[in-house]
């Protein structure tokens, strides 16, 4: 699954849909000024991004059926991504100065459990090698840029991409999501052999020997 991008014209669409009701092809050609074809264009690619939905009204009579456009909850996220690096930190060390290291921990495992039992669902193998193989194909769908290697005899998930880098904080607490979350799906323990916090190209995972 690739990650979807907007250009600029599409932002610019997403920007007229966010807070108002449905929009018609021809509103969004009356407040951008530019033709049909762009505007429909633009439309297609956001509905097939999940960024806007595509609804049909049908009118009285005889006339031709309408499109009503809107945008979808991805769409906020898109626009205020740069917030939320800001919003997902403060909420974390709120936590942290409010219930202290306990509260963080019992918070981590829940995020990690409830993260596991989202991947238990769907994966049907009973080896660990082969359950983590087959979460790879499932984080992979979900867009996270990921692959199994073999290392020094050992079976390693490379995450390249990390989805709580904007919780991480000094201690590295966050880091045991992925450690906890591992282990609990794939039937094993699972341990940290690589962490891009010191200096690796990417967090690498490998199965336990013992």
């Amino acid at each position: 699954m690739v990650e979807p991008t907007v250009s600029a014209a599409g932002m610019r669409v997403v920007k007229l849909l966010v807070g108002r009701p449905p929009q018609t092809v021809a509103d969004l050609i009356d407040a951008t000024g530019v033709t049909r074809t762009a505007v429909t264009e633009q439309l297609n690619e956001l509905v097939a991004a999940g960024f806007v939905e595509r609804d049909t009204e049908r009118l009285p009579g005889r006339g031709r059926p309408r499109h009503l456009y809107t945008a979808t909850n991805a769409a906020l996220l898109l626009l205020f991504t740069n917030l939320q690096r800001l919003v997902v930190p403060a909420i974390w060390r709120a936590l942290d100065e409010i219930g202290g290291e306990g509260l963080t921990h019992d918070v981590l495992h829940r995020v990690a459990m409830t993260l596991a039992d989202h991947y238990r669902a769907r994966i049907t193998a009973t080896e660990p090698a082969v359950r983590l193989k087959e979460l790879t194909d499932l984080l992979e769908q979900e867009g996270g840029l990921v692959e199994v290697v073999e290392e020094n005899g050992e079976l390693t998930l490379r995450k390249r991409s990390c989805p709580f880098i904007s919780m991480y904080e000094g201690s590295e607490s966050v880091c045991s999501v992925d450690v906890e979350m591992l282990s609990a799906v794939v039937g094993c323990r699972v341990v940290r052999t690589a962490c891009r916090h010191h200096g690796d190209p990417c967090c690498s995972f490998a199965l336990a020997s013992d």
